[in-house]
């Protein structure tokens, strides 16, 4: 197979590592101890106190909505750029190449396609231009702490009364819900019926509505990304309910054809497995090549590195399948999985080929590469669950894919 650019590839890959490379404010230009967090860097400085940092992510979401580029994937007649299946590969490998960080956070890649198929024209009309403007993120409340992998066990209610809902319950592992404006979530709205019906997908449109209370979540790494939510007769109207009551569940599993390809994180391996083998190679490197791990380690790289460009055909071969007009299912497990395990073994690699310094955290001045593997060590503990777990996603290709029964 050969994966080149054609010449229209070409140009428009072209065009978007002009546009960055013009347009990208100084605060996001690339650092390469920044270990992926780039990726919510602008959700986290909007409402920064430092004027500088608010200021950059006016100024970067100023500039993707110039181009239509804050949602490259809806059609343009919702604001989109309408970009075809291999152009959203190319657009997302490039930022992800510059660690250039996306606007819109969640509700641009979820709410967005949800609310173009399943949305009244009210909302279509109020919520798409907000959220393209950067003025809008919205948080996600799907995961509960007894339904994470098993989401269709949710047991946040919303009970219907007159024409409001009066939301109680609690969500989990909310990415960002402390820095969002808005939460889109999925409620029991008829507990009565089988777990997959009487689910009802809200709008939550302001995050100070009375009864809803955020609090921290820090991560093993003492980042505060993730939150709990916790509602106590929460009070949001039926019109800013999508789609019909108790068929939610249909509603938060819509999925358009957005680029969902997982480029960003074949980049990412790439640059992690090129920056430790040029490290490595350095004279600073040197005294760990002198080491016990060092045969081990060497080996190790090589297969990082090969397993980073599967990483990035299983994308391409995503991408390929939504040109033709396919919908890829076991694949995208399949890209999911393959590239959450890669993340982890190439940390571990890492940590092996620096031995007891490994252990050395990002403060400490005697860290090789200022502990970046050593951070990513920990920070992808959880990578193999999030999203879909390693559990979750062998299922579907073992039944969708391998056509085996349930066990």
């Amino acid at each position: 197979m050969d994966w080149s650019d054609t010449a229209d590839q070409a140009a428009f890959r072209a065009e978007v590592r002009a546009f960055i490379e013009a347009r990208l404010p100084d605060r996001y230009k690339h650092d390469p101890f920044d270990s992926g967090e780039h990726f919510v860097q602008w959700v986290f400085d909007r409402h920064a106190e430092e004027p500088a940092l608010s200021e950059a992510a006016r100024e970067w979401a100023r500039a993707l909505a110039d181009r239509g580029w804050v949602a490259p994937a809806w059609p343009a007649e919702y604001g989109g750029a309408g970009l075809s299946s291999i152009e959203q590969f190319v657009f997302g490998e490039e930022m992800a190449r510059a660690h250039a960080p996306p606007v819109g956070g969640n509700g641009v890649v979820m709410l967005g396609p949800t609310l173009i198929v399943h949305g009244s024209e009210q909302q279509r009309r109020e919520v798409l231009p907000r959220m393209l403007g950067g003025d809008y993120v919205y948080a996600q409340g799907y995961s509960e702490p007894g339904a994470g992998s098993d989401l269709a066990s949710l047991a946040t209610r919303a009970e219907r009364d007159g024409d409001e809902y009066v939301i109680n319950g609690q969500k989990i592992w909310t990415s960002g819900a402390h820095h969002a404006d808005a939460l889109f979530m999925l409620t029991r709205t008829d507990p009565a019926a089988p777990k997959h019906r009487g689910i009802t997908f809200l709008l939550v449109p302001d995050m100070d509505t009375p009864g809803l209370e955020v609090r921290p979540l820090l991560d093993m790494t003492y980042g505060h990304y993730f939150n709990e939510v916790f509602f106590e007769n929460v009070r949001v109207p039926v019109a800013q309910r999508v789609g019909e009551e108790n068929r939610g569940w249909y509603v938060g599993m819509t999925l358009l054809d957005f680029e969902r390809s997982g480029v960003a994180g074949a980049v990412a391996h790439e640059q992690n497995v090129a920056q430790l083998a040029e490290f490595l190679a350095s004279p600073e490197g040197a005294a760990y090549r002198r080491t016990g791990g060092w045969a081990t380690a060497r080996a190790e790289l090589a297969d990082r590195w090969i397993e980073a460009g599967v990483s990035r055909q299983l994308s391409l071969r995503i991408a390929s399948m939504q040109a033709a007009g396919l919908t890829p299912n076991q694949e995208a497990s399949m890209g999911k999985l393959f590239s959450t395990e890669l993340g982890q073994r190439i940390a571990r690699t890492g940590m092996r080929a620096f031995g007891l310094h490994g252990l050395l955290w990002k403060d400490e001045p005697r860290a090789p590469l200022r502990g970046n593997f050593t951070y990513l060590y920990v920070r992808l503990v959880p990578i193999t669950i999030s999203g879909g777990s390693s559990e979750i996603q062998r299922n579907i290709i073992a039944t969708r894919g391998l056509g085996l029964p349930r066990g």
